[in-house]
């Protein structure tokens, strides 16, 4: 498919900000609605927003975490979190904070069935484990060890779960939490679909004017920085301040970890340097002092044979150092 020309459009707020502050009102639901139905190809109709489960509320993570709990019309619950910051344990993360939200959303004595399908959506900032892509969606199913078949569900359970308000369920892993991660820095500006329109308004705060993608038009209208109240704004160039004084506080941390690391480096190199010298000058002076014996024994008249006795040589290096020396 052909990529899209890309012109300079203004500068958008950041979505992290704008979905802390604006998208959970009701007015600005359908901006959302376009991304999620865009991930996952199907309309998403929000029914309300509340703040995750497995929010937390540091003083850290306010501002370099989002994370929001999306509810929508068919009963479904979906986290969307965004992340600025490398946690090396973030994948156990996710995986904590579906569980959570699947727990809190169940009471005691409730039957198994009123479990219901969790989304989790990760917009992250930063390399996450290795892969080549820059979209990742993770789902559950079982497999056998021996004919390597997917198990899947009987007609009489489609049925129960058909009859539960659960139509949408087809597959095993419909019934199972689903992950999807969007590596925001991995993706090359180079949008050829309508989630590579969204990805890129995540990367560079900017809607191009031919992106199409449904609810881009929105966000073109609603987070514009112009549009915002005096608090707002005051509040918006807080959180880019404080963006930017994080992220200076990381690099100077990565810039003394490595510096720190570069001494001990040195300082291990140069004392490994020092013995390494030291074992080779006693292995050269060994040699020499070796070297000498077999000549004066040689001069003395003895045989090889002996002189190997004496020095613990063979009688091929014997011959060599003779050689060499007369």
């Amino acid at each position: 498919m052909k990529s899209k020309n890309i012109n300079k459009p203004q500068t958008l707020i950041r979505f992290d900000w704008a979905m802390k502050r604006l998208l959970r009102q009701k007015a600005n639901y359908a901006v959302l609605e376009g991304f999620l139905s865009v991930l996952l190809q199907e309309d998403i109709a929000i029914l309300n927003i509340n703040e995750s489960e497995s929010n937390q509320a540091s003083a850290i993570d306010k501002f370099n975490r989002v994370d929001i709990l999306v509810e929508n019309k068919q009963g479904e619950l979906l986290i969307i979190e965004i992340q600025n910051s490398e946690e090396v344990d973030y994948f156990l993360r996710m995986l904590y904070g579906v569980s959570k939200t699947i727990a809190e959303h169940i009471s005691t004595g409730e039957p198994y069935s009123k479990i219901r399908k969790v989304y989790h959506i990760n917009i992250v900032y930063f390399k996450l484990g290795q892969g080549k892509d820059y979209v990742y969606n993770g789902t559950t199913e079982f497999r056998g060890i021996h004919r390597h078949d997917v198990l899947q569900l009987t007609d009489e359970q489609k049925v129960f779960f058909a009859a539960n308000n659960r139509e949408n369920v087809c597959e095993v892993k419909d019934l199972f939490p689903e992950y999807y991660i969007l590596c925001v820095e991995d993706f090359n500006d180079v949008a050829k679909d309508n989630l590579d329109e969204w990805i890129y308004f995540f990367k560079n705060n900017r809607i191009p004017d031919e992106f199409k993608a449904p609810g881009l038009e929105e966000a073109r209208k609603r987070l514009q920085y112009d549009s915002l109240s005096e608090q707002e704004k005051r509040d918006y160039e807080h959180h880019l301040n404080q963006r930017l004084y994080e992220k200076g506080s990381i690099d100077t941390a990565i810039r003394k970890g490595e510096a720190k690391g570069m001494a001990k480096g040195m300082a291990k190199g140069l004392a490994k340097g020092l013995v390494e010298g030291e074992a080779k000058g006693r292995a050269a002076e060994r040699i020499e002092v070796q070297k000498s014996m077999v000549i004066n024994c040689h001069k003395e008249g003895l045989s090889v044979e002996i002189i190997s006795k004496i020095s613990g040589l063979t009688p091929e290096q014997i011959t060599e150092i003779i050689d060499r020396h007369t």
